[in-house]
């Protein structure tokens, strides 16, 4: 926590789904959003998510709709809001920190190998089920994985 004024809590791949990874602490050392990432190996997006937690601890300020060219070799990553339908779900041990929601939380998307990214049209399907959209409400969320079997499990790290 002191080196980057969060903590990464890291999700493993498991039998209930993909594995996720989030950082709590930016919002409260840093006065930015906290991050999360989904679906890649968990310490590769603890990487990343420090490098992010990094920018926002020199004063960038992250913010929904930003694209980062420069936290992946080669690719972009894009920065969505996170809906606070979904903290109960996945950000227990933040709700924990911080006591109550809310507190402001980005989801790190990441795209397909030709930069395309979750919510696109001409993404892979395979890539599109990879990440959950945070950034919509619960009841608009494509039925899948992130609907099913993980919000009837709630966060299990």
């Amino acid at each position: 926590m002191q080196q980057h004024g969060c903590h990464v809590v890291m999700v493993p791949e498991d039998e209930i789904g993909p594995g996720f990874a989030y950082a709590i602490g930016l919002s409260h050392t840093h006065g930015g959003p906290d991050l999360a990432m989904f679906g890649l190996d968990v310490h590769v997006m603890h990487r990343i998510l420090n490098r992010l937690g990094a920018k926002s601890a020199t004063g960038a300020a992250l913010a929904e709709d930003q694209r980062h060219p420069d936290v992946v070799d080669g690719h972009q990553v894009a920065l969505r809001q996170v809906d606070l339908r979904w903290y109960r779900t996945f950000f227990g041990r933040a709700i924990g920190f911080y006591r109550l929601p809310p507190f402001p939380v980005l989801q790190v998307a990441w795209p397909d190998v030709d930069d395309r990214f979750h919510w696109e049209e001409r993404a892979e399907e395979r890539h599109r089920e990879s990440q959950p959209q945070l950034w919509l409400p619960r009841s608009e969320h494509p039925v899948g994985i992130w609907t099913t079997e993980l919000c009837e499990a709630g966060e299990t790290g």
